[in-house]
Parts: structure tokens; sequence; C-alpha cells
């Protein structure tokens, strides 16, 4: 039968629930009876009817001053139950006697007066409890004591209790002791008032104090509504930390917070699957709402810049990162609202996402060509920037895979059609993203080539192009970009570094390779020997001159290009040194010297100190080499 059809059986409309004589009068104490023999039921029902009118009594606060400021669940634990016990053979009674049409009305009214009183008592002990249980109740302990035992019965959890209620102490067993007795407590006494009919004085109770707990959590982590107009208002520095403010609320909220609520909740109201969700969603569905709710608006009123991305995608990541706990917390039809504006944030913040990187290509592309070369053919900040910004990007590699599932480069780009090949496998599990990222570092390094132009030496271009594919190829390997591109990729821009270097090296020392003779070790005149070092003399100063300056960042292409070099050179000239040096020295050591100018050891040592942009453009090599240059690699045969 409904409770609430039972309370209005039991209850006389012009006496509502408390507002009763407070005490039954003496003719209802002792109602008469018309009948000279009692059935063993009617004398079942007068016996509970004595009994709880005695317990009940004792601890009505209008005729007990001791019971006025005391607590019967903290006074004596067995004597609480056994007046949860007492109300319930009450209520039982109580139906008897509806259904009993011999029965007298004036034992149903002494019956609803002292069920009146009951609930009185009850209403104020679960008040009490709340109250003063905040400390233990609030949302963290809840959630622990959840996570380490399973929620025990209302019964069982009264079994073999001392009548004193141990005080806490400070560690967390003694804390979620106080906890689960009090959770306990309330369910106890939640489940005789709703199936006495008293629902509504009980919820009414719980969703005030719970409702200004979570609201106070709300407010304690930093989160409070906020207008259109004061978002707009803000500078980045004052945004950036509510947005902070707003990462740690999320995250204490649906692990303790929302999390701790719903556990409460569902336990004291266990025995009703609509109160439950009914208290729950009062109680949270304002605080969750604002909370979720800060992310679109945020990202609807802020301006919008290219760094502020990351901040964009800490918040989508936190909604995403929690969305399991948010479906389960707010599972409820009635705190639908609350997924629903979990979705939309999601949905904002992916917009916002999107456009942030559209205006970073287009800031790569409009990026001005005007300025001045770097100096030596260096990495240039442009290089240094995207990729540091990129490099970045990629370690939100799995919000950004949502984010960007479905995009496809533009369709009338002139790019090669095998540039993407390496990504469109079945094994990758963030396509699209991974294309948009191929994508801006394909913008990219066309706005380099652009920049390689303006270069007038043909051999400081490619140490430019060299430089800077290198720089992307490193950022790439050093950080989640790769997970993104690929090894197949990687290995493709690789290539393109080798082929820049190669090209360097063919336009810088192709004459100083080319003024060498194939067989080095075959018989030459003096003569002949005379013009292959003045050939050799001329070009190696000229290419060391030229090139000296030029500068390669990454040391591990700058080691593999001077090895390159010094292989071609080094081990041929340093053949033909030794076989034709004799011949010339037997002229005399001074016409030696005219001829030649550089040892083996020399030519391996000017080598080796390219690329550090430290020699003087236009300055000539000494024979003297040996004790001048800071870096002695040998690169002899």
């Amino acid at each position: 039968m409904p409770r609430k059809g039972m309370r209005s059986l039991c209850f006389h409309s012009k006496t509502p629930s408390f507002s009763a004589s407070r005490h039954p009068s003496p003719s209802s104490r002792r109602p008469s009876v018309s009948t000279p023999r009692r059935s063993f039921s009617d004398t079942m029902i007068e016996q509970s009817i004595e009994a709880a009118a005695s317990l009940i009594m004792k601890w009505d606060p209008e005729s007990s001053a001791y019971a006025k400021v005391t607590s019967i669940f903290y006074e004596s634990k067995r004597e609480a139950i056994q007046f949860i016990k007492c109300v319930n053979d009450l209520q039982k009674s109580m139906h008897a006697l509806v259904s009993d049409n011999s029965s007298t009305s004036e034992r149903l009214v002494y019956a609803q007066n002292l069920m009146q009183i009951a609930m009185k008592r009850l209403q104020k002990e679960f008040y009490q409890i709340l109250s003063m249980n905040r400390a233990h109740l609030d949302p963290e302990s809840v959630s622990a004591r959840s996570s380490r035992a399973s929620t025990r019965s209302s019964t069982s959890d009264y079994e073999d209790v001392d009548d004193d209620v141990r005080p806490p102490g400070d560690s967390i067993e003694e804390v979620e002791e106080v906890s689960s007795i009090a959770m306990a407590d309330l369910r106890s006494i939640a489940e005789c008032m709703i199936s006495s009919g008293y629902a509504k004085e009980c919820v009414s109770i719980y969703k005030i104090i719970r409702k200004s707990i979570v609201d106070e959590g709300i407010y304690r982590l930093g989160v409070e509504k906020l207008s259109s107009s004061q978002i707009s208002k803000m500078d980045w520095e004052l945004l950036d930390m509510r947005i902070k403010a707003w990462l740690d609320a999320v995250k204490i909220s649906m692990k303790t917070l929302f999390n701790g609520e719903r556990i409460l909740c569902d336990h004291v109201f266990a025995s009703s699957d609509s109160i439950r969700e009914s208290c729950f969603a009062e109680i949270s569905k304002g605080g969750a709402t604002l909370l979720f709710g800060f992310p679109e608006v945020l990202v609807a009123k802020s301006k919008k810049s290219p760094e502020k991305i990351f901040r964009v995608l800490d918040m989508y990541t936190a909604i995403a990162e929690n969305w399991p706990e948010i479906e389960f917390i707010f599972s409820f039809e009635s705190t639908a609202t609350v997924r629903s504006q979990a979705i939309n944030s999601l949905i904002r913040l992916s917009e916002s996402v999107r456009t942030m990187l559209s205006d970073f290509e287009s800031t790569l592309q409009k990026d001005s060509s005007k300025l001045s070369p770097v100096l030596g053919g260096g990495v240039h900040p442009l290089t240094l920037n995207a990729m540091n910004y990129l490099s970045i990007l990629g370690d939100y590699s799995n919000v950004l895979g949502d984010i960007f599932a479905d995009w496809i480069p533009p369709p009338k780009s002139s790019l090669p059609e095998f540039y993407f090949d390496g990504l469109q496998t079945d094994e990758s599990p963030a396509l699209g993203i991974s294309m948009r990222i191929a994508w801006l570092i394909l913008v990219l390094l066309c706005k380099l080539d652009g920049r390689a132009e303006h270069y007038k030496d043909a051999c400081l271009s490619y140490i430019f192009l060299a430089n800077n594919h290198q720089h992307v190829v490193s950022k790439v390997r050093t950080s989640n970009l790769l997970y993104l591109l690929g090894e197949e990729w990687v290995a493709k821009q690789e290539a393109k570094v080798r082929q820049f270097s190669a090209n360097y090296e063919r336009f810088a020392w192709g004459k100083v390779i080319a003024s060498l003779p194939e067989n080095p070790t075959a018989e030459v005149s003096p003569a002949e020997a005379k013009e292959v070092f003045r050939k050799f003399n001329l070009s190696f100063d000229e290419a060391y001159r030229k090139k000296g300056s030029f500068i390669v960042a990454d040391p591990n292409l700058r080691d593999e290009m001077k090895v390159s070099i010094a292989r071609k050179i080094v081990p041929v000239y340093q053949e033909f040194y030794k076989k034709n040096r004799q011949q010339l020295n037997g002229k005399g050591e001074r016409n030696a010297r005219l001829y030649i100018r550089f040892s083996p050891e020399d030519v391996g040592n000017y080598i080796s100190d390219l690329f550090f942009g430290t020699a003087d453009k236009g300055s000539r090599p000494s024979s003297s080499s040996s004790s001048s240059h800071r870096r002695r690699e040998r690169f002899t045969a």
C-alpha cells in the first residue's frame, strides 16, 4: 500500500502531522472496549500500542526536560533501536485498526497521536545527526568509507554496538567508524519515517542541510557564477587563475564531493528509488551545472589566441577523463541536465580548439618574409616557436584525436599525394589529428622554403633548409608527435635533410673534391703535382673562407656533415700528400711550402671546425692550424 495513502487513512484531516495534542487525553490513554471479550489479535495490538506509548512518551521533548536537550541515538543506541522497532510496530497496529471495522476510533486516535509525537522525535534526531556529524559525513569521509567497505544494512550496523559511541580520534579508521554509524542511524530513521508516511518531513531536512554542504564545497573550490561580461573584461592572467582553480575543482568534486553525496544519498534513502533520486538531484544539480557550465561561458566570451589552446585542452581533458564518473554519478533522469551541460561544454571546447589551430595555421602562412635571414643559416625563430607549440600539442594526442577525428586536408591543396601516405594506416588510433599536425608542419616547411630563397648563396640556403628540417625531425622524435606521425613520416623527412646536406656538400666542396686526382698514388711529374696542390690550395681556401661562418645547430647532423666532407677529401689528399711531398722537398723546403700549404692534419682540423659559425667570413685558413682551433677531431683515414 502506498505510504501516503496509509498516512491519510491513519490520521484525521483535522489533525495534520505535529499539530495534534502533544499528550493523549486520559480517555484516549485507556480507550473503552465495547465487547466483553477481546481476540488474540486485539490483545497484541493493545500491547504493541502500550509498549510504544511507554517509550515514545519517555522521549517526548514536551513532557521531559531531559528528552528535550538530549538525543536518544547518542544517549543509548540500544534504546534508539528499540524506539524504531516500537514505531514500526505501532504503524502495523494502526494498519490493523484501520482494517478492523469493529475497532473503536478512540484507539486509532490514541495511536495516531503517539505516531505524531514519535515522528516529531525522529525528525529532531534526524536533524541532529545530520548537523552534528557534518565533519564525519563530509563527502571525502563518505567516499573513503565506501571505497574500503561495502554499505551495511541498517540493522546489522547496530549489532554489538556499545551504548556509548566512541568519540572520534585522529585515525582514518575512527573517522570512518563514526561516519558509518551516523549513516546507519540516518538510514534507520529515514526508513521508519518513510514507511510511516512522513517522507516529506524527512526529505525536507535532508535537502536543506546537504545542499548547503554541496554549495559551500563548490564555493570553497573557487567555482562561482561569472557573467559573460565579467569574463570578456578579464585579462588573461586572472582568467588563467580561474581555469586552474576550475581544473582542481573538477578533480576534487568528482572524486569526493559529488561522489560522496551520491553514496550518502543512496545509502540513507535506499528504501525508495524515487526519493533518493529527487534528493540527490535537488542537492547536486545546481552546483554541478555551475561547475560544468564554466567552460562553455569562458570559450564563448574570452578572447581566443593560439597560445591559449593548452588551457582549453586542459578543460576538455578534465571533462573527458571524468565522463564515466559524470555519467554514473548523475545517471538519474532528473540529473540529465548536468550530463547535457558537460557535453555542451565539450562541444564548445572542441570548437574553440579547432578555431585556435586554424588561427595558428594562419599565423604561419602570414608570417612576414621581410625580416632578415638568420645568420649562418641557423634555425629560424618561426621553426623554434612552431615546433615547441606542436610538440606540446602532441601531449594531448588522446583528446585531440577525438576533436579532429573527422578532419581531412583542404581539398584544393597542392601538396604531394605521398605526404600523408605514412599516416593513412588502419593501426593509427588518431588519424585525424595526425593528418592535422602533418598539415601544419607542411605549412611551416613551405614557409621555410620561401625563406631559404632570401639567401643569395645557394650553399647557405641548403644549410638553412637542413638546419630547420632537422629541428623539425628532432622535435618530432623527442615528443609525442612521433606517436602521431610515425616512423615512416620521420624517415621521409630525414631523407630530405640528407638531401639538403648532400646538395650543400656538392655546391660548397665540389671544387675541392674535383681538384684532387681520382688515383692519388699514381705517378705524376713535379709540375703536375704542383698544379694539383695549387688547385687544392685555392679551392680549399675559397670553400673554407666562404663557408666557415655557416652554422649547423644539431650536433649529430653537424658531425655527420663534417665526416662526410672529410671522408671525400682527407684520405685522398693524404695519399697524394705522402706520395708527392718528398719530390717537392727535394727542390728545397721553401719551394715545397710555396705549393703545399696544408698538411693532411691541417685539412682535418679545419673541417672539424666547420659549422660552429666561429670563422670570420673572408678569413683565410692558416697552415699552422694545429694550435689555433678549439676542436681537434681527426678525420684522417
